[in-house]
């Protein structure tokens, strides 16, 4: 126990502490039913009309219908693991726990919340069209590929945030 308290009161204990606190919080938070019924799902729909209108604007005519988002050609459900939420957790989480100025964070957190939502939108579209043209390969695209490059969009999205913006003031 001595040990991780002298782990704890490192920065990189620190930041490993504050950011599991915050993820589980976080995680724990999204799973409450209240939570859930009024602002994960809520969410999710939000997610399907985004969709919807970028299908729209490649000329799809496609419609939600709760979180089924559809056209002529192809349906698609949306789940609460499907709307971008879990890889935005995992940004914030790194935002926050990370010692930076709570105006970078705050920024970081906008753009970084912002980036991923449009990162999600252009996988729920892509996902679409692997359902019209290849459907067999729609299970592998979605777990294997998809769920894997939003977490690595979001990681990658933090270490540039580090990088670019929470470290900034300290290299001059």
């Amino acid at each position: 126990m001595a040990s991780l308290r002298a782990f704890l009161a490192t920065p990189v204990g620190r930041f490993v502490g504050i950011y599991a606190a915050v993820l589980s919080v976080g995680f724990l938070v999204l799973a409450l039913r209240p939570v859930n019924d009024h602002v994960v799902n809520p969410y999710t729909t939000f997610v399907a009309h985004e969709a919807r209108l970028a299908l729209n604007l490649l000329g799809e005519g496609a419609t939600v219908t709760g979180q089924v988002l559809s056209s002529p050609r192809y349906s698609v459900a949306i789940f609460n693991g499907c709307n971008g939420l879990e890889a935005i957790l995992i940004f914030v989480s790194g935002v926050v726990a990370f010692p930076a100025p709570w105006r970078t964070k705050v920024l970081g957190i906008v753009l970084g919340f912002a980036a991923i939502q449009v990162f999600n939108v252009v996988r729920v579209v892509s996902l679409f069209y692997v359902g019209i043209h290849r459907r067999e390969w729609f299970t592998v695209a979605h777990v294997l590929v998809w769920q894997s490059l939003v977490i690595v969009f979001g990681v990658v999205l933090w270490l540039v945030w580090v990088r670019r913006y929470a470290l900034a003031g300290t290299q001059r």
